[in-house]
């Protein structure tokens, strides 16, 4: 066990779990504090859901966690008690008292007061986890910015282990999603090309501080060392996904076309198709990501040629 995890110990035994709804509404009502709309601010008062959190992660005394949106500390409370390092980012000014009360008694959890999606992340690690193995992302993301801020965790290819996070659950599903499904697209290509989703609970809106309308789901999303397919250019291989999903009840004939193509060039794209092994009749939706990428080389390759 190290000094830290010692040090924590002492000031865990004075430290109430915050997951509860009488403990939130006390600390709210003692800190004068109403919840805003505008960020997303439900706080969990299951104490069951944060362990299954925490649980996912993997987290030991070797490694770090860096939390977005910590509220009032509920789950940073439980994260410092298993990880080396805990970096908590929180936008709200107003909670930052109310943080320094509730993490007092950990002194390896530190709150860095900021717009996560503004701060350089890359120096944060470097300065933060510098003596930690792997670190993990691990929050209750509010929903209104969930799908930004995942895929700037993934697009800056910051050095992530897993991130697990509680979010909208038809978002969850949607990034879990597999061809032929209504939820696959996009985001369930750009996701599954980065990491590996795992659903690991659904969550019940009824467990939060206000009440949320939808209810919500952890995902575990094991960052790849490795994307599953290789691609060339991996901005043009986005576009192309992207542009395939653009009107989900067209053929992905007429998706590309609209995209890539002139009403003189459109013969192109047919032998594209045929080249890719992919019948022009078919829907996005219905595209392996290992299709998207030998679609988006000859692609590539055809538009390099017409130029």
């Amino acid at each position: 066990m190290t000094r830290n995890h010692m040090q924590g110990q002492t000031g865990q035994a004075m430290q109430e779990d915050i997951a509860s709804p009488k403990r939130t509404n006390e600390l709210l009502k003692r800190h004068g504090l109403v919840l805003k709309k505008s960020l997303g601010q439900n706080f969990l008062i299951d104490p069951n859901i944060l362990n299954k959190i925490v649980s996912a992660a993997h987290l030991d005394d070797t490694k770090g966690a860096l939390e977005i949106g910590p509220g009032i500390g509920a789950l940073t409370q439980q994260l410092a008690k298993v990880a080396k390092r805990v970096v908590a980012v929180e936008i709200d000014q107003r909670l930052l008292p109310l943080l320094e009360e509730t993490l007092a008694g950990y002194p390896h959890a530190a709150v860095v007061h900021g717009d996560v999606l503004k701060l350089d992340l890359k120096q944060l690690f470097e300065e933060r986890f510098q003596d930690v193995d792997r670190v993990s992302v691990v929050a209750n993301l509010p929903y209104y910015i969930t799908t930004p801020i995942i895929m700037m965790l993934l697009e800056q290819k910051l050095p992530l282990e897993n991130i697990v996070v509680m979010i909208q659950k038809e978002v969850a599903e949607r990034m879990a999603a597999k061809p032929g499904g209504k939820e696959y697209g996009s985001l369930s290509i750009a996701v599954q090309y980065y990491c590996d989703p795992e659903i690991v609970t659904i969550v019940p809106h009824t467990v939060f501080i206000p009440q949320p309308n939808v209810d919500s789901a952890v995902i575990k999303l094991k960052v790849r060392q490795q994307p599953p397919v290789e691609v060339e250019d991996e901005s043009f291989f986005f576009d192309v996904v992207h542009a395939s999903f653009v009107q989900r009840r067209k053929t992905i004939y007429n998706n590309l076309a609209s995209k890539f193509f002139t009403k003189e060039t459109k013969g192109t794209l047919e032998q594209v198709l045929q080249a890719a092994g992919i019948e022009p009749s078919r829907r996005g939706e219905t595209l392996s990501i290992e299709e998207y990428a030998v679609l988006s080389r000859h692609l590539s390759q055809a538009l390099k040629g017409n130029g």
